[in-house]
């Protein structure tokens, strides 16, 4: 079977553009299973009225699984499995799509043109393959003998059939590429962008910098611009669902059986003189390593412990986020890198300092005066986040926080509270509570905490007894009674990917734009487990009101007037500096505006300091030579620009690099156009989807 996909693969460029999704398509071509379709009682859906049975479809995807754990050497977890069938059905659709396009188009592949491909100067690789010897000399003789013999008649038939498959698949590639073509000013354009590097000087004169009290706006703008922008305010159908989630989680007595296990098995390693290695290698859900990682790097719940720990001793089980680990402490050596633990209060910026210090001070005496630190963090903080853990914020190495924040915890004493440090946040509060100069060697045990099948048995149980009475009695009131959390999604549209909050399911998408208001569900699977669902509200096609939108409306006004009055002002400047005038000059027309130097860059990329502004590498690109431009409109204001320096076009690299080139933007271009086609052509289709009444 292996060698069956390989020789899918005669057509390399092609299986490139469409990823791994035809990687998929000839894994199941191999499969041959489509061919053999015979009576169905249960259909997990069909193709263009095709039925495809669920025995077929998941002997297909077993097949598939196989091949790619083959070629990884990686098995597929459950918890990937429902992304994985996904693939698989996306290829069956993309096959069947493809071979009826084929049919349409009138593509044939003769029989003359088979035996070419097998018999001609250069056979498929992976048959040649077979007759090359250790020196990689093929011998011919043998490989026409070996096709000739009548014993091997199946095998040969067998190549034939994926030969005229794959060479169809060439001339349907042939046709759909046929007007690809990359021009010689394309090639050199792509050239130019890549590889001229400028340098500039320039004046921005950025928008925000406009007071907002200097516009004007009246209402009948703000009518005319959403008048005249409507289609921006489009109300694409779109529903909302009230659900119950069912999360797909272990439960504790699936823990607590990983965890009893994994309690023995400490207490057999401390008896025993087996290797801690051996252990792993025959225990853990991870491979043996040896690592030397900081206290940073640790899971949060292991960072105590194995401070206070010891050489050589055996920690464990730790539940953290990879499951329960047993830790084997190696050893402790001396870190790189200092890392610090700090606990802060903060006092956010509220735009007056004075304030803003004066209640931080008064913190500052209230715990030097002897107040629990923690009890007022959680109190007094603006930090939510480490509010709730006393101030805490764990330990951090250097390149992590602010540069203030951060000189202040390295330098500063542990126990000691300092008094307020400024950043851009507001004034913090800071008490360092340890510092380590050491990383840790160690060699673990893992094992996943994975959700029994019980488990799964009764959560989808649940699920259903929920879906049944919820039909009955009412949803809402079914979750309050049964103590279940009722959330409700934002609106979403019938082309969406993923429902938020619940993840990508098509199927469940479907359904929402199938029923009606008020509509309950059936218990649906997705990511976080399974769910039941009523539609709360139905939204049909039209246009936001004016006054829903005036407040968006009124802020596009605002920036074009804004954009307007920067374009004034660059205007002014300009006339001040003349062709090559002084840049600094610019501040005495307009003291806030942004006076300024590139790196250099080229107009393919961000420019320092700058980002991505497509108008000012253009210009830099084309304009004129230390002569300050007329205005400029970017991203963020409007410049003026005076390129210093553009190195010149070298045209003997570009005769090197241009063929190379054309290569990639036809290659590029061939990719976006066979994406746009599969896509609309998916979008034509009569497919019927019914998986998730099968997969749980």
């Amino acid at each position: 079977m292996a060698m069956m996909a390989r020789m899918r693969s005669l057509a390399p460029w092609f299986i490139l553009l469409v990823g791994g999704l035809f990687v998929l398509f000839m894994v199941i071509s191999d499969s041959r299973v489509l061919e053999f379709l015979g009576q169905r009682s249960q259909n997990v859906g069909s193709i263009e009225g095709e039925e495809i049975s669920y025995q077929d479809f998941s002997n297909m995807v077993e097949r598939a699984k196989e091949n790619q754990e083959r070629m990884t050497g990686q098995q597929i977890d459950e918890s990937q499995m429902d992304f994985f069938r996904d693939q698989v059905w996306d290829a069956i659709v993309t096959q069947k799509l493809l071979q009826k396009k084929i049919k349409e188009f009138g593509i044939v592949v003769t029989d003359d043109e088979v035996r070419e491909a097998l018999l001609g100067p250069n056979p498929p690789e992976e048959l040649r393959r077979q007759f090359t010897d250790s020196a990689g000399v093929f011998n011919r003789q043998l490989y026409e003998q070996a096709l000739r013999d009548p014993r091997n008649k199946q095998i040969v038939l067998y190549y034939e059939d994926l030969i005229r498959e794959q060479l169809q698949q060439q001339k349907l590639q042939e046709y759909l590429f046929a007007s690809v073509v990359v021009g010689d000013e394309e090639v050199k354009e792509h050239f130019i962008r890549q590889n001229i590097k400028m340098r500039a000087d320039y004046v921005l004169v950025n928008v925000n910098t406009i007071p907002e009290n200097e516009i004007k706006i009246s209402e009948d703008e703000l009518k005319k611009y959403y008048n005249a922008h409507k289609e921006d305010y489009k109300i694409e159908p779109s529903r909302k669902l009230k659900y119950v989630l069912f999360r797909r989680l272990p439960s504790k007595s699936d823990s607590i059986g990983i965890k009893n296990n994994l309690e023995a098995i400490v207490a057999k390693i401390k008896s025993d003189t087996a290797s801690f290695k051996s252990y792993v290698q025959i225990y853990s859900d991870q491979p043996y390593r040896r690592d030397t990682i900081s206290i940073t790097a640790l899971p949060v719940e292991a960072r105590d412990i194995l401070l206070k720990s010891n050489k050589g001793d055996v920690i464990g089980p730790i539940a953290t986020y990879e499951g329960y680990v047993v830790y084997k402490l190696i050893d402790r050596v001396k870190s790189k890198n200092e890392a610090v633990r700090a606990s802060h209060i903060l006092v956010r910026s509220t735009g007056n300092d004075k304030e803003d210090l004066d209640k931080a001070n008064q913190i500052y005496n209230e715990l030097i005066k002897g107040a629990d630190f923690a009890t007022v963090a959680k109190s007094k903080s603006n930090d939510p986040g480490s509010a709730s853990n006393g101030g805490d914020l764990g330990w951090f190495t250097k390149g992590q926080m602010v540069k203030e924040f951060e000189e202040a915890c390295f330098k500063g004493n542990i126990g000691v509270i300092q008094k307020p440090v400024k950043t851009v946040y507001g004034y913090h509060i800071i008490k360092v509570t340890g510092k380590l100069n050491e990383d840790f060697v160690i060699e673990k045990i893992v094992n996943k905490i994975q959700i029994s099948g019980s488990t799964l048995d009764k959560l989808y149980q649940d699920a259903s007894d929920f879906a049944y009475v919820a039909k009955e009695n009412g949803f809402e009131s079914e979750a309050k009674l049964m103590k279940y959390d009722v959330i409700e999604t934002p609106p979403f549209t019938e082309d969406a990917i993923a429902i938020p909050g619940l993840g990508v399911n098509k199927a469940l998408v479907k359904w929402a734009f199938e029923n009606g208001l008020g509509e309950v569900s059936d218990v649906f699977k997705v990511p976080a487990g399974y769910v039941v669902v009523k539609i709360s509200d139905v939204t049909k096609a039209g246009f936001k009101d004016f006054n829903e939108v005036k407040n968006i409306v009124r802020a596009k006004v605002l920036q074009e007037k804004r954009f307007e009055k920067a374009l004034s002002i660059a205007k002014q400047i300009r006339a001040k500096l003349g062709d090559n005038g002084d840049k600094q000059l610019a501040l005495t027309v307009w003291d806030k505006a942004r006076v300024d130097s590139t790196a250099e860059f080229t107009s393919a990329g961000s420019i320092p300091n700058l980002g991505i502004e497509y108008a000012f590498a253009d210009y830099a690109l084309k304009g004129e030579l230390n002569k300050w431009s007329q205005p400029v409109k970017g991203n963020m204001g409007v410049y003026l620009i005076n390129v210093r320096y553009r190195t010149k076009f070298d045209t003997n690299t570009y005769e090197l690099q241009k063929l190379a080139i054309r290569r990639e933007l036809a290659q590029n271009k061939k990719a976006y156009l066979l994406n746009l086609w599969l896509q609309e052509i998916k979008k034509q289709a009569n497919i019927v989807d019914n998986r998730h009444l099968f997969y749980r």
